[in-house]
Parts: structure tokens; sequence; C-alpha cells
């Protein structure tokens, strides 16, 4: 007999969560990137920009949005996808064929990225809020107050805006998150050259953040400038048009910050996730 450790259906939110107190600031110098209008600074250059203006305290501005979102995004897909795959490996009795980890990332990560969508959008607002001047902040208290407002001055339809864009990105950040960690790690192990420990965990979660970095980024351009806009975009359309006119390398700008950002992310991720799941997680008896 053997005992194996699954994942509580919340963990993936929980450590989805800690890794966002780790890497906000990079997710915030990658939104203020993203919504430059010509490039005009780099990663560096609007760090600095950032720190000298509002202080060091401003790296994490909207962090109680970014805790919500994962929250609510992270730990919906996290949930879905780790029920129904631990569903399929007990009916099957083995892992799951790549196709079907792709087909389940991206139910299970456009179920969460439209959960998430409102939370995401605030997150989006406070994190851009410390560049615009005074008099144009939309100064959110934190996120509760951010969702409130929002839905007390520009309706509940505003709080989805975006919504298709962010369900979108969520099922492509899924497939290159869940999907190719639980792949790159089956693989790690099938060679037999390493064990299932830290080591596999850092391999397997730095090559998902790779492939997830690669495949969303632009579509987060365009998310991005979506839930940033006051009215200037008339749908996704336009949104993609306008940014055409940018140039092809518009869409992947931020690319670096965003692999910057993603990439520790999601090794923080599935590291805690697992070390939960190694802990605290059900015990299976085989």
């Amino acid at each position: 007999m053997s005992e194996k450790r699954r994942s509580r259906w919340y963990f993936g939110g929980l450590s989805s969560s800690a890794a966002a107190c780790i890497t906000h600031p990079l997710d915030l110098i990658k939104v203020h990137l993203q919504t430059q209008h010509e490039v005009r600074m780099r990663m560096v250059g609007m760090t600095m920009s950032v720190v000298q203006r509002d202080g060091v305290l401003a790296l994490y501005s909207g962090l109680s949005a970014s805790l919500c979102r994962q929250m609510t995004y992270s730990l919906s897909r996290f949930a879905i996808y780790e029920t129904v795959s631990d569903q399929m490996k007990d009916r099957t009795h083995g892992p799951m064929p790549f196709y079907q980890k792709v087909l389940l990332g991206l139910v299970g990560g456009f179920a969460g990225g439209f959960i998430g969508t409102p939370a995401d959008m605030v997150n989006v607002r406070m994190q851009n809020d410390v560049k615009v001047p005074l008099e144009l902040r939309r100064n959110y208290a934190h996120a509760l107050d951010g969702l409130f407002r929002v839905w007390k001055e520009e309706g509940m339809k505003k709080l989805f805006s975006g919504a298709t864009m962010a369900s979108t990105r969520g099922a492509l950040v899924t497939v290159g998150q869940l999907a190719c960690y639980d792949q790159a790690k089956q693989l790690v192990l099938g060679t037999g050259a390493m064990q299932d420990n830290i080591l596999t965990h850092f391999l397997a979660s730095l090559i998902a953040g790779g492939c997830a970095t690669v495949l969303c980024q632009p579509l987060d351009v365009l998310k991005t400038r979506l839930m940033n806009s006051k009215g200037e975009y008339v749908g996704l359309l336009h949104c993609m048009t306008d940014t055409a006119k940018l140039g092809p390398n518009a869409f992947y700008k931020g690319l670096v910050p965003a692999g910057i950002r993603l990439i520790p992310h999601t090794v923080l991720t599935f590291i805690f996730l697992e070390q939960l799941r190694t802990c605290c997680g059900i015990r299976i008896v085989t």
C-alpha cells in the first residue's frame, strides 16, 4: 500500500495569493508599461519613476485587488482543473493525455477568467492610478471599495468590461501553466533521473511559466488597455486596430517584465501548491 496526497479545492487560490504578495511590484510595472501610448520608458526606468514620484510603497498599489483577483480567478480555475483531473485519473487509473489537459485548462481558465473579471479590472485601475495626474485618479481605498464604486458609478455591466478578453486570456494562461506544468512534471519524472521533489517542481513550473507568458501576452496587452480605458474604445476590434497602429511589437509590449513577473509567479505558485498538498492535502491510500 502507498499513500498519495491530493490538493484541496481552495489550495490553488491560497498558493496564487501567496505568490502574488511577492511578485506584485513586477505586475504593477508590467501594467504601467502596457498602458503607455508610446514607448517612453523601459522596465527599470518605469520602476524608478514610480518610486521617485510616490515612494517605494507605491509598488504595492492595488495589492488588495490583486489578492481578490487570485481568490476568484485562480481559485476557480485551479479548483475546476484539479477536481476534474483527479476524477479522470481515478477513472482511467493513469495520467490524462496532453490534449485532455489542454481542453480542461481551456474550460477551467475561461470560467476562472470570467469570474475574476471584476477584481481584475479594479486591480488594473488601482495599479495604474499612481501614474495619472492627481485630479484624474480614481483613489479606490481597497478592492471592495473599487468594486462597489464601479457598480454604483458606472453600472454592473462595467464590472465585466473586457470579460471576453479576460476569459480568453485566462484559458490560454491556464493551458500554459496547469496543463504544461502537469505534462512537464510527468515527462521529468518519467525519465527516472529526478524524484518528485522541490527541484522537479521548480523545473516543471519554470517551463510552464515560459509557455504561459508567450501564449497570453498579446491578449494581456489588449485586456489591460480595455480595462483601463475611459470610453475611448468601442470594443475589442477597435482596441486591437488601435494597438496595431503602433506596430506588431505593441502586442508584445512589456513581454520581458511580463515574463519576469509571470514566470516567478508560476514557480512560486506551484512550489507553494505542492507544499500545501504534501502537508495538508487529502490522503489517498492506493
